[in-house]
């Protein structure tokens, strides 16, 4: 077990981030750029909550045996190194910071143990420098035929490929909009962002994103916020998508991945203006 030094948190019935943000205190952050440790210790203490709810998140979507405790002391230095590079001139809210440097360091825990397959983190890897080549070359999202043929793969195993990547970690889309009181996930943003890529969640408040991404919504056809809802918010795996939507399970595939990009080329504006 990584020691932190930090005091152990309790857990709460829900699986919710409810802390009230340090940020809300502007005298702490004085007193911390002072390098009043108490301050410190306030700060830490008072977020030590949003290290168990990313926690709890990747240890419920991940079939592993690691434990809960080693996750949240991975978290906790993540934590504690967000603290570090902190800077409330930026106008973030410290949660909004510290909430990919919390999962990195957890997802860096989970590598290390070689939870995902190598074969699976490989697929994602090469679809992801696909995209981003073809980004950088168009100017736009690339399709899905453009992503296969830049792989030379066709789209039906362009499609697994994703359904394998997606299967490894399986979380919900944005936390707090299930009335099912124990269903909770992370950020929008950091799925819309991908999976190693949290860069969204550290240049927004929540606020500005759960906002936008409530009017890219409207914009998706109905088939397609069917199927995220799904997937999602009801965390149902593809084949139960296309068994209840009576498609094949490529085709389901196909349908979120066009509904994810369109969610993304939506919000890409607002990532540039807060960057």
């Amino acid at each position: 077990m990584i020691s932190t030094g930090m005091p152990r948190h309790p857990r709460t019935r829900d699986d919710t981030y409810g802390g009230r943000d340090a940020m809300d205190d502007t005298s702490i952050w004085t007193k911390f750029a002072a390098g009043d440790e108490d301050a410190r210790q306030r700060v830490l203490t008072e977020h030590l909550g949003l290290v168990h709810f990313v926690a709890r998140q990747l240890a419920r979507g991940l079939a592993s045996a690691a434990e809960y405790d080693e996750l949240v002391s991975c978290g906790t230095i993540g934590l504690m190194s967000a603290l570090e590079n902190f800077e409330p001139a930026r106008g973030l809210a410290f949660s909004t910071f510290a909430a990919p440097r919390i999962r990195g360091a957890i997802l860096d825990e989970l590598r290390r143990h070689d939870i995902v397959p190598r074969s699976v983190r490989k697929k994602s890897r090469d679809i992801g420098a696909a995209k981003e080549s073809l980004a950088r070359q168009g100017g736009g999202t690339p399709s899905d035929r453009e992503t296969a043929a830049a792989l030379g793969i066709d789209l039906d195993t362009l499609w697994k490929w994703e359904a394998d990547c997606e299967g490894s970690v399986h979380v919900p889309l944005d936390h707090g909009t299930s009335n099912d009181e124990e269903s909770s996930g992370p950020s929008p943003s950091e799925m819309l962002a991908g999976a190693d890529d949290y860069d969204v969640e550290e240049s927004m408040t929540f606020d500005m994103e759960v906002s936008v991404l409530r009017d890219a919504l409207q914009n998706l056809t109905e088939q397609e916020r069917i199927v995220l809802t799904l997937y999602f918010y009801e965390e149902l795996k593809l084949h139960e998508i296309a068994t209840i939507l009576e498609l094949t399970e490529s085709r389901v595939s196909q349908i979120r991945s066009k509904a994810l990009g369109k969610l993304r080329t939506t919000m890409k504006p607002l990532r540039e203006q807060v960057a």
